[in-house]
């Protein structure tokens, strides 16, 4: 795909440090739930600085959607979108990405590593095929849950929260442990998604690999 010019439709928080932006879609683009797209600021002196950031609409929507964790301290790409407004254009390249769903099973993420599984599910709603999947997301606190209420209406008890720092009656508190995979998620025979922080992606890996998880059976992508 040739990259292409992208005009912003809406962009605003989602929570606190995750922007919410709509662009329309251009002829030709296609993706499979789950995948990325490398983006660009339409804007002198930002050509080169590209980052990739995973589709969260579903492919059939006229319209294409991502969720962006910002970095005001960094000065960079991500800070630079928090100046711009409907109206304003972005540049997408190539579709590429390593995570596509391959049938029932666990998901893991850590943070903004949900968005390569925010299509997926949408897409298995939007097709009644949900199943028995469930969501492992971990978090900070609670208000860095990204669509926490949409994915409670999608996946009701087999969405599962854990905080890191901060204790709060309903939600896990601690990380990702052996323990906690084991106690919420069905090991046999089960397909696993991951993403998340490196740090992370290579505990939750080493975990499953204990709990006799084969390799073949964990889809995993850094983020």
């Amino acid at each position: 795909m040739k990259i292409k010019p992208v005009k912003i439709i809406s962009i605003g928080f989602n929570t606190h440090d995750v922007l919410h932006i709509v662009t329309a879609k251009p002829k030709g683009i296609e993706f499979v739930p789950g995948q990325a797209t490398e983006i660009f600021i339409d804007k002198e002196g930002w050509y080169n600085q590209g980052r990739a950031f995973t589709f969260t609409c579903l492919p059939t929507d006229d319209y294409l959607e991502f969720l962006i964790k910002i970095y005001p301290s960094h000065k960079g790409v991500t800070n630079r979108l928090l100046d711009l407004k409907a109206g304003d254009k972005l540049i997408i390249n190539d579709v590429f990405g390593a995570i596509t769903y391959n049938g029932e099973g666990t998901f893991i993420a850590g943070g903004t590593g949900i968005t390569p599984f925010i299509s997926i599910f949408r897409e298995l709603k939007a097709h009644n095929k949900l199943g028995n999947n469930r969501l492992i997301y971990a978090n900070k606190t609670k208000k860095d849950i990204i669509l926490e209420n949409e994915f409670k209406e999608m996946l009701g008890d087999n969405f599962i929260n854990i905080l890191s720092e901060e204790k709060i009656e309903g939600y896990s508190y601690g990380r990702v442990s052996k323990n906690f995979i084991k106690n919420n998620s069905n090991v046999s025979n089960s397909i696993f998604y991951v993403c998340g922080p490196p740090h992370m992606m290579l505990a939750v890996e080493k975990y499953l690999l204990q709990l006799g998880v084969s390799k073949k059976n964990i889809v995993t992508e850094e983020f």
